[in-house]
């Protein structure tokens, strides 16, 4: 029921094209990925570095989740994101210890992942989310 492994860190920014630039000329990286998330009013852009994916996030609407959250605490890291085989198991088992749930159910995220989330209320204030890969 343990994470395999950091599936991407969701860093939140204002402005993706001038991040991914950054990204590209100053660190080198290649952005493999552009996808909008509507149900999100995210943008996103991935990023390999070995087997861990930097996701950049940028709102499309100032009321979206990461809207309010640049508007709150401005950009910088928003989450951090474990691989799990199974994420319904594992948020029942999350729910069962106590953890209080952003998500009951998963959901679809950008890539086709299968998403959740877990309140940084109950991850000693880190925002988790789970990510399942429905294609394995």
């Amino acid at each position: 029921m343990k994470p395999s492994h950091i599936e991407h860190i969701g860093i939140a920014v204002k402005n993706l094209d001038e991040q991914i630039e950054y990204y590209q000329k100053v660190l080198g990286l290649t952005c493999y990925n552009v996808e909008e998330v509507a149900d999100q009013k995210v943008k996103t852009a991935f990023f390999m570095v070995g087997e861990t994916k930097i996701e950049l996030l940028e709102s499309t609407d100032p009321e979206g989740p990461i809207g309010k959250y640049i508007e709150k605490k401005g950009v910088g890291i928003h989450h951090i994101a474990f691989a799990v085989d199974k994420a319904q198991d594992f948020l029942d088992n999350a729910d069962k210890n106590g953890v209080q749930l952003i998500d009951k159910t998963p959901r679809k995220g950008a890539e086709g992942l299968n998403i959740a989330f877990l309140h940084p209320k109950s991850t000693h204030g880190v925002l988790t989310e789970i990510c399942e890969n429905p294609n394995k």
